[in-house]
């Protein structure tokens, strides 16, 4: 299938069309969570990944899975346990019929992954996915096995349960482009939701993108020039979660204790880049910027003492600074 527009404004139509026409689509399935559908397609289209935080209950699975049915691509979900081991998920070299060495793909060998609850694994098996997700393949043996194209990870955490728990470091932290929290759904969605599902209907989610036309969009969002005093003020945010910064202001000083690397600055540029597109703007400006941000910096934020004592969030932090 080749995909032809006549110029990059005429492809930015037709993605803005096709975004309104996934999430129609996602909507058939998942009650509410617009905010939570809007960044993991968002992050879907700027080849990131994402880290969603949620009690259990509240349709992480089933979001990816109708993502990945509405997008028609491969979807595999890793179920994170104490004694998973990284050949579990990257897959292994078996001794075949012909006592020759043959590759068996794990479960990473798929478009969409669920790594559901991440945190319940050893340090081991979290760093293979986590390599996996940077490198976008896996050295089994001596030999490079490349991971579908397009790749995505969506992995989940529970917040409320922590024991026997491995927490993913802050530099791991950092290779997920978005940190969204999914909450509780309002009494009409939750009313809704049991409607939905208390009966024998089930809504048939129809494919609206193939591979091909989502990575030709992922190009095209890179492609979305952006104004000087957009970046400037992308960068100039970044720089104000580090304490250290004479441009820190003086919560920052006093809560945080480390603050966003430069990976950040790319990530708010990027996602605000596709912010644009997808509400049917050809560039984006300040306000796309501040639309991702709490996504983008979430997790790049380290709290110190005072502020756990305090009770302050990295997310009032960000919200004084946006």
């Amino acid at each position: 299938m080749s995909i032809n527009y006549a110029n990059d404004k005429e492809a930015a139509d037709a993605f803005a069309l096709k975004y309104q026409t996934l999430t129609s689509e996602i909507n058939k399935v998942i009650v509410g969570q617009q905010e939570v559908v809007q960044s993991t397609l968002n992050a879907i289209f700027s080849k990131g990944h994402c880290l969603l935080i949620g009690v259990p209950g509240l349709a992480k699975t089933l979001l990816v899975n109708t993502i990945a049915s509405a997008l028609d691509l491969d979807f595999s979900r890793i179920q994170f346990t104490p004694d998973l081991m990284p050949s579990d998920i990257t897959g292994s070299e078996i001794l075949n019929d012909k006592k020759e060495f043959q590759f068996i793909k794990g479960p990473l060998f798929a478009n969409i992954v669920l790594a559901d609850e991440i945190n319940r694994t050893p340090p081991k098996t979290q760093a293979a996915l986590l390599e996996a997700m940077q490198e976008r393949n896996v050295t089994i043996g001596g030999h490079i096995h490349r991971l579908g194209n397009p790749f995505f990870v969506l992995a989940t955490q529970n917040p409320i349960e922590q024991e026997g728990t491995y927490p993913l470091p802050e530099a791991q932290l950092d290779r997920f482009m978005f940190n969204i929290k999914v909450e509780y759904p309002s009494y009409e969605e939750e009313l809704e939701v049991v409607k939905r599902t208390t009966t024998n209907h089930t809504a048939t989610v129809n494919s609206v993108l193939s591979a091909e036309e989502i990575l030709y969009f992922q190009d095209l969002v890179r492609k979305v020039p952006i104004a000087d005093n957009v970046l400037e003020y992308a960068v100039a945010l970044v720089g104000k979660t580090r304490p250290d910064s004479s441009a820190a202001p003086a919560q920052v000083k006093e809560y945080i204790s480390w603050g966003s690397g430069p990976r950040a600055s790319q990530y708010l540029v990027i996602g605000a880049k596709c912010n644009a597109l997808i509400n049917g703007k050809y560039a984006p400006d300040i306000e796309d910027v501040k639309a991702v941000a709490l996504e983008v910096l979430r997790h790049r934020l380290v709290k110190n003492y005072k502020a756990e004592a305090e009770g302050v969030s990295v997310e009032n932090v960000i919200t004084q600074l946006l």
